[in-house]
């Protein structure tokens, strides 16, 4: 079987010295080889213990003694021990890779009992109906750690707003590298089954123009509404009888037949299942909006902000107003 990563390339006889990174990575596992022939008195063994070929040992032990200008061990065909040199070198090898296991371990234990305090934002109705309940098991979960959640109805921005993890509604771009996706929602036209009995169901965009209209700017522009036409984008003037900045206030307004209002999918998930808001127009709804989870730590992140993202990660992701095809679709 053929070694892969480190040990594979002294197996094949390739120089791993390539960069500065990998020059430190080198002196770590030669440490490795080292102590593990002292400890297991031969290169045999050693080499069973590293899973590394025994001519792989070797090339690797006289690359170490190469780099020190030094013997550390002395061979005799019964014998392996170490020189003087090497038994000083030996024990600052220890100290080394001890201090790195120990270094693991902590990592380790601090995603399994993180502390500080976690700072999470999230859209202010989507935060009420999908991320304060989880926010809450969490803190039962894990009372070491304070959470400082931050509901707004704008895009925070982590570094400069001291945010671990966000919750963004809407395409990423660059920050896609840093995101975690979640699922879907999506930009419906809804109306209360009384407006569409006294004033009839538009049966395409362009019916709007007959009826009376609530824009909410938090999702649509207050004078034009976005539909999907045929795979092509269809923005559609309006004359809306009201604009509104408040979720609650559109749907209110739709209940109460003042008009039709445009909201994200999830906005109006419990109105839609008691029946007091339809969605209409569905054939020519645009595409799914992306939700995602980012975080500013992408590799090796804290234990706090690693035991939030798996806490929450699954429950959002199996949510069925989070899928491409949700719950609320009629």
């Amino acid at each position: 079987m053929q070694d892969s990563g480190y040990y594979g390339a002294y197996n094949r006889g390739v120089d791993v010295s390539v960069t500065a990174w990998e020059a430190g990575m080198d002196k770590l596992r030669e440490m490795e080889v080292f102590v593990a022939i002292v400890d297991r008195g031969s290169f045999t063994s050693a080499s069973e213990k590293l899973g590394m070929s025994t001519p792989a040992v070797s090339r690797a032990l006289n690359s170490l003694e190469a780099r020190l200008g030094t013997q550390l061990l002395a061979r005799t065909t019964r014998t392996i021990r170490p020189t003087d040199a090497g038994l000083g070198y030996l024990d600052a090898c220890r100290k080394v890779l001890d201090a790195i296991t120990e270094a693991d371990a902590n990592v380790a234990a601090d995603h399994l009992n993180p502390v500080g305090t976690l700072t999470v934002s999230a859209p202010v109705m989507f935060g009420q109906r999908f991320i304060a309940p989880l926010i809450n098991a969490f803190a039962l979960r894990y009372p070491e750690v304070t959470v400082n959640a931050i509901y707004v109805d704008r895009t925070t921005r982590l570094l400069e707003e001291g945010v671990d993890i966000a919750v963004r509604i809407g395409h990423l771009g660059d920050s896609s590298i840093f995101a975690i996706p979640l699922g879907f929602v999506r930009r419906r036209t809804y109306a209360a089954p009384a407006y569409l009995a006294a004033h009839g169901e538009p049966r395409h965009p362009k019916d709007l123009a007959d009826h009376q209209c609530v824009s909410f700017t938090g999702v649509s522009h207050p004078l034009e509404w976005v539909f999907d036409g045929n795979g092509t984008r269809m923005p559609v003037r309006i004359q809306p009888r009201m604009i509104v900045d408040l979720t609650a206030a559109a749907v209110l307004a739709a209940l109460d037949c003042v008009g039709l209002t445009q909201l994200l999918s999830y906005q109006a998930a419990q109105e839609v299942q008691d029946g007091k808001l339809k969605p209409i127009l569905t054939a020519f709804e645009p595409e799914p909006t992306p939700v995602s989870l980012l975080h500013i730590e992408r590799r090796g992140a804290s234990g706090k902000v690693r035991a939030f993202v798996d806490f929450v990660t699954e429950s959002l992701r199996s949510n069925p107003h989070l899928q491409s095809e949700d719950a609320t679709a009629t």
